[in-house]
């Protein structure tokens, strides 16, 4: 019994250690944008920037090779966990290695294939010498992928492990140095195709600690045994429908960039690639949280299924992700402009209401994708994925008219568009019809914490239309400003008891530590 206890003691402080080590990840990533892009975007310039982000999305679409299967070795690791089957674990991992080397191959032929397709794709919007440097770009990032594939089942390995501070720590690591490398290089002169290098070479650095850490910590081994076809079936009917969710993100955040290369040219897509660099900070602020969640949502899954458990874990997590994602989404409609003047410079003002849409449109998913989690401990992704694939693909058809007309604009409008009508109005009566989440009590209680973050922005907003923000200084003081009034009056009426307690008690921890020092 004391064993069992230890083990459970321990996987608590990995998942809330995990938990905070993602938030210093996400600080350290917002940190870089702030003070190193600004650096990046200068160096190199609109043209450049536009060419190692087109590069960068074509290839991510070979990423849906991947075909979900890096999260069912999560899901099936874990499973076996809980019903104490460790052979069954080796047999599986062995399985899973074997299918991404294949997987790699594929990959990597594909991506040749693209690489001597570059002048086809996108000749008539880029230079003769941008064409050259995208290749270079394609051909580096191709290598990378390929490599990513096989190797990447030691992270899955290690998240289903509920191992959550190793990778983590890895992580802050790389992205100090990657940056530190990184500006050397740019003052060197040195631009985008050096980017891509240093990329690769960390990519492969951290892939190569995590098979260590798997082969010397946690004791894995790999059995390569007779395939078993009949489990590989199972495993793939589960994988399938996260794939197509892999599909969907692709068309959503990779596509406008392929559009805009096509038909407007690489300074829409620099521009539009600014957006979505923020994007991606904004929904990291949210799979933090949820993203340490399916090894013990599949655990409660695996052993009673308790409907209202999941469904009241649903709601407290919502709240605790709308905390965030209000105070971010309130700062940026009233500072957004005035910050993306300052921080990317004169070109880029049209990546404020390209974020403003992606932001606004992206907030009722990210404060329920614990939902994804349960759908995916239930083994029922079918739904989601086809209604995404389906909305995902309206969306490209829209992008391609209004790209045409409006530019980025346009493609966001698509985007902004599809994820409203899937995620925040379709899935929610899902949710509620099929997986017993009582979603009339998850939105009165968001909506009580809304009033709050309304109030003040729309006063905020009048307050700063009267005044010319246009220097740093002036900015951060504004945010203060803003930040002062917005914290206390949200903890005061948003926050209830365990929230405020959550908040608490890491500075409990720490002040008694500094009390006994």
């Amino acid at each position: 019994m004391k064993t069992c206890i230890a083990i459970d003691d321990n996987n608590m402080n990995q998942l809330k250690t995990g938990a905070l080590l993602n938030y210093v990840i996400i600080l350290l990533n917002t940190l870089v944008g702030l003070l190193y892009t600004p650096y990046m975007l200068r160096m190199m310039g609109q043209s450049e920037y536009g060419i190692y982000s087109l590069a960068a999305s074509v290839i991510s679409y070979l990423t849906i090779l991947d075909l979900g299967f890096g999260n069912a070795v999560v899901r099936y690791t874990a499973k076996y966990r809980a019903e104490g089957k460790q052979t069954e674990q080796y047999e599986l991992f062995g399985m899973f290695f074997i299918l991404y080397i294949v997987i790699g191959v594929i990959a990597f032929l594909a991506g040749l294939g693209l690489f001597f397709n570059v002048d086809s794709m996108f000749g008539d919007t880029m230079t003769a010498l941008e064409l050259d440097r995208a290749r270079t770009m394609m051909l580096l990032l191709v290598f990378n992928l390929a490599f990513t594939f096989p190797m990447s089942i030691f992270g899955s390995i290690i998240t289903a492990y509920e191992r959550f501070v190793f990778p983590r720590v890895i992580n802050i690591v790389r992205i100090l140095l990657n940056t530190l490398v990184m500006i050397c290089l740019l003052s060197m002169g040195y631009r985008a195709v050096a980017m891509v290098v240093v990329q690769t070479v960390f990519n492969v650095l951290t892939l190569v600690l995590n098979y260590i850490y798997c082969r010397k910590r946690l004791k894995i081994k790999m059995f390569f045994r007779k395939f078993k076809w009949g489990f590989l079936k199972e495993v793939a009917i589960y994988s399938f429908w996260i794939f197509l969710n892999v599909i969907m993100d692709r068309i959503y955040w990779s596509t406008g960039q392929f559009v805009l290369g096509a038909f407007v040219g690489t300074v829409a897509v620099a521009v539009f690639a600014v957006a979505i660099q923020l994007q991606h900070l904004y929904m990291q602020f949210s799979s933090a949280i949820s993203g340490i969640f399916l090894p013990k949502v599949t655990g409660m899954v695996a052993k009673s299924n308790d409907r209202n458990a999941i469904s009241e874990l649903f709601i407290r997590t919502g709240r605790i992700q709308y905390i965030v994602m209000a105070l971010i989404l309130s700062g940026f409609i009233v500072f957004g402009y005035q910050f993306i003047a300052l921080w990317a410079g004169p070109g880029y003002e049209d990546a404020y209401v390209i974020c403003l849409l992606f932001f606004t449109s992206l907030v009722i998913p990210l404060i329920q994708n614990l939902g994804v989690t349960i759908l995916q401990a239930r083994n029922q992704m079918k739904f989601r994925s086809l209604l995404y694939i389906v909305i995902a693909v309206i969306a490209l058809a829209f992008q391609i008219v209004l790209a045409k007309q409006y530019g980025g604009i346009g493609c966001a409008v698509a985007v902004a568009g599809a994820l409203f009508l899937g995620q925040g109005v379709i899935m929610n009566v899902y949710y509620y019809k099929k997986q017993d989440i009582n979603i009339f009590v998850f939105w009165k209680e968001i909506l009580k914490m809304s009033v709050v973050p309304v109030a003040v922005t729309c006063i905020s907003i009048l307050i700063v239309r009267s005044c010319d923000i246009d220097s740093w200084v002036e900015l951060f003081a504004a945010i203060l400003l803003f930040v002062s009034v917005y914290i206390p009056l949200f903890w005061r009426f948003s926050m209830n008891e365990y929230e405020k307690n959550l908040m608490k008690s890491p500075l409990k921890g720490l002040m008694s530590k500094i009390n006994r020092k």
